[in-house]
């Protein structure tokens, strides 16, 4: 069939052959699509060109959605690689278990979850998702269908966790759940007035809390660059249950004119928000999605960013320098006079993948959403890059779309061996644009 199937940025927008899987077995994989350049497609969540394959054929995993085995008693469960984050929370949070980390949506697949071992605001405790992978099953065009695991096909299992989809196609996977007493989350939020107390402020919560991560006004003047809040939260005991109220999920229904999120528009809603945090209470019992979840309320929000897209610019910097370095970035920005209302700063604990592309590291990781303005926001992001690249950082392929080969080589020292394990029959546009 073919469809508009889209990044999260929608952009680029090409049209896409793709066919929807009933089953995972290597008939299924192998039938349809022989001499095709094949890729897995989930949920869309990436933001740039990661999920798409404008030569070749997406294999469309929704319909790949069964739980195959869960035990209560020790959390393991194993199901196919469609199942979504959210249909994981939905299931077994009931019986007291909980992903062991999650990015910032529930909208994405285990095996997106895998292919790009994403991370969430408990870094410094648990590393990122491949961390809690105990093995996958893994479907290669010349091999069929192999088991990988730490202690077996170790190094495919290395590739395959971060491997954007390119190492195969992942047909289930065994991950470890987190045992939790509550679906709530007792949540503070501390306002801070420049990057020097957020880093104090962070040291100090990361140590008090298992989940951390902070929003900044990236527009604000000079004089109060940096502001921002921090979101802390931890698990609750069980004596916290009670019925979440029901919220209705909104919907943007069409793309936004192109003037909604302008410099000065942002620039307002960055000041009201800081405001209203630093107005309201500080301590919370939050429902797990609110908390971990903000966006998902709002239905395809990416449409606020127009017809054109948006553009995610995400990055990590070592920690000795880091602050310094995130204040440049901001000045950057405030140059080019484009901000972003999304952004969001974390600090990465020393936790590390087994992932040979793996993206956290120890250090400051900024993102930054942009609305895609053309050339002049290609031409800011040549800035930033300069800056990252300078001073040892990396991007972050789940949310490029363009990012240079050089780029990626610098942030991913392991893609010469990276290479080796990509199957001949799998791509995608980053591949070749990035790559290979």
């Amino acid at each position: 069939m073919s469809y508009h199937y889209r990044s999260w940025g929608l952009n680029p927008q090409i049209k896409q052959i793709a066919c929807v899987l009933n089953g995972a077995t290597e008939q299924d994989l192998a039938g349809p699509h022989k001499a095709q350049k094949l890729l897995a497609y989930g949920c869309g969540s990436s933001y740039g060109d990661v999920c798409l394959n404008d030569e070749g054929v997406l294999l469309d995993s929704h319909r790949l959605d069964h739980f195959l085995n869960f035990n209560p008693d020790t959390g393991v469960l194993r199901c196919q690689s469609g199942v979504t984050l959210r249909a994981i929370n939905q299931q077994l949070i009931k019986y007291g278990w909980f992903l062991p980390v999650t990015p910032g949506t529930q909208n994405v697949t285990l095996g997106g979850a895998i292919a790009n071992d994403v991370h969430g605001k408990n870094h410094h405790l648990a590393g990122s998702f491949g961390c809690h992978v105990l093995k996958l099953g893994l479907y290669r065009s010349q091999e069929g269908s192999i088991e990988c695991q730490p202690d077996k096909n170790a190094e495919l299992f290395r590739a395959t966790i971060s491997g954007l989809g390119l190492t195969g196609f992942i047909q289930w996977a065994e991950i470890q759940l987190k045992k939790i007493s509550s679906p709530y989350l007792r949540t503070e939020k501390m306002v801070f007035t420049g990057l020097q107390e957020f880093d104090a402020l962070s040291n100090d919560a990361d140590k008090a809390y298992e989940y951390t991560v902070a929003w900044i006004d990236s527009v604000a003047a000079a004089k109060y660059r940096g502001r921002g809040v921090l979101f802390c939260g931890e698990h609750a005991d069980s004596s916290a249950d009670r019925r979440p109220s029901k919220k209705r999920i909104l919907s943007i229904p069409f793309n936004a004119p192109t003037g909604l999120l302008s410099y000065p528009v942002i620039k307002t809603f960055n000041l009201a928000y800081y405001n209203m945090h630093r107005l309201t209470s500080s301590k919370a019992l939050t429902y797990y999605e609110p908390f971990f979840y903000p966006l998902d309320s709002l239905g395809h929000w990416n449409r606020l960013y127009g017809k054109k897209g948006l553009y995610q610019y995400q990055c990590v910097i070592p920690a000795e320098g880091g602050v310094e370095v995130v204040e440049e970035l901001l000045a950057i920005c405030a140059h080019y006079r484009q901000g972003s209302f999304l952004s969001v700063l974390k600090k990465f604990g020393s936790i590390k993948s087994p992932g040979m592309l793996s993206f956290p590291r120890p250090g400051y990781t900024l993102a930054l959403d942009f609305r895609n303005l053309g050339e002049s926001t290609l031409k800011l992001f040549s800035a930033l890059d300069k800056v990252v690249f300078a001073n040892q950082g990396a991007l972050y392929p789940a949310k490029d779309a363009r990012m240079s080969r050089e780029g990626f080589r610098q942030s991913f020292i392991e893609t010469e061996r990276f290479k080796n394990y990509i199957d001949p029959l799998f791509s995608s546009n980053f591949m070749r644009r990035v790559i290979i």
